[in-house]
């Protein structure tokens, strides 16, 4: 069956449509003269399909960037949740830290879950109602689904705080504590994470094989990134808010991280494009920094233009798509919030940091060695005397 007009008019019996087009004299010059053919229609065919095929092909490329740039919305309510374990490393010849001078580095990680509400039980008995429908409770889309053991195929970031602790959140009005941060190792098999935090040796010119001590784990909870939903795009905020699970009261170490049982902090990400203000040599040299495609810069940056006033864009966004963590050296603005459970339910609204918090009191009688076995490393190698609340 012809699919088309124009191959019915090509059945035998059938005239082409050509056949009865109307036959067009050549044009005539004011003069009377015949006009010479343009330079295109004179080419050979092969060759102008030769010469228009790139046009052709970046048409259609423009065609999808500017396709990716109107179908663009940014991401709103709690766009990721997961687990967040915070980890130090005493300084370089020191085999332990006893306090945050003798830290070399802090480091929050990052290892998203999908909503517990969509998982499935391993009990039978659980399972016997699956046909019903079940309630799904306020703020549920902030807790994570149970972390899994011995598993070390999961999907992690690890973010390195430039202060060696978190911002403190500050009870009284003045300028909010703000620190730098950037992501530094993102991944899906947490063997090549448990070679970064290990321990090492190197060598120097001057003074020989140095050695740095494992990481130590200081802290282990859940977290949700929730994106308020503004008025105006200006308006636009990103939260980070966790809950710790472990320990379960906070001691020395977790005290001069700034770690909280409950907090939040204000996330933002920095234009890659964007110079440093105020003269300030904070952060990564501009051949580290985070490499994002066109639809980030000209989407949540504006490049161009058309945000802000500088031809880059704006010098920071909120986190309006997860994909702004998905690049190393990415360039993060931690601005505190709020500390305590009942802030942290003010921070990230509709239930969701008192969903957090009955989640994570329940998970805090686990024991330490199966925290360590949810990020599948080796309990003699990575000291876990921090989440006893105990420098080490």
């Amino acid at each position: 069956m012809p699919t088309t007009r124009s191959q019915a008019a090509l059945k035998p019996g059938n005239n082409h449509p050509e056949d009865h087009a109307p036959v067009r004299k050549p044009r005539q010059t004011r003069r009377g003269k015949k006009r010479a053919p343009d330079s295109e229609s004179a080419r050979p065919p092969e060759k102008r399909k030769r010469d228009e095929s790139p046009k052709v092909e970046k048409e259609a490329d423009q065609s999808e960037s500017e396709k990716s740039d109107r179908s663009y919305q940014p991401q709103i309510g709690t766009i990721e949740r997961g687990h967040i374990y915070f980890f130090y490393r005493p300084k370089v010849e020191h085999e332990e830290a006893h306090s945050i001078d003798e830290v070399a580095r802090f480091h929050m990680l990052l290892v998203p879950r999908p909503p517990e509400f969509i998982t499935y039980s391993d009990d039978p008995a659980k399972q016997e109602d699956g046909d019903e429908m079940n309630v799904i409770g306020e703020g549920a889309d902030a807790v994570p689904a149970h972390a899994t053991q011995d598993t070390p195929k999961k999907h992690y970031r690890l973010i390195s705080i430039g202060k060696k602790q978190l911002p403190e959140p500050s009870s009284g009005g003045g300028r909010k504590a703000t620190f730098w941060a950037t992501v530094t190792a993102i991944g899906d098999d947490l063997m090549s994470l448990e070679k970064g935090l290990g321990a090492k040796e190197y060598e120097t010119k001057t003074k020989g094989t140095r050695h740095k001590a494992p990481s130590r784990l200081a802290g282990r909870g859940a977290y949700a990134i929730v994106n308020n939903e503004p008025r105006v795009p200006s308006g636009r905020t990103t939260h980070l808010g966790y809950h710790l699970s472990h320990p379960a009261e906070l001691g020395e170490p977790q005290k001069a991280l700034a770690l909280h049982m409950a907090s939040s902090f204000v996330l933002q990400v920095k234009n890659p494009l964007a110079p440093n203000s105020g003269g300030q040599r904070v952060g990564l040299s501009p051949n580290k920094r985070a490499q994002y495609p066109d639809w980030i810069m000209n989407n949540v940056f504006g490049k161009g233009g058309s945000k802000g006033r500088e031809s880059y864009g704006l010098r920071f966004a909120a986190v309006e798509t997860m994909e702004l963590l998905e690049h190393e050296g990415a360039e993060l603005l931690l601005i505190a919030s709020r500390a305590g459970a009942k802030e942290l339910e003010i921070s990230l609204g509709e239930g969701r940091g008192e969903a957090l918090r009955e989640a994570e009191e329940n998970e805090s009688s686990g024991a330490i060695g199966d925290v360590l076995r949810e990020l599948a490393i080796d309990s003699k190698q990575f000291p876990a005397d921090p989440l006893q609340g105990e420098w080490m």
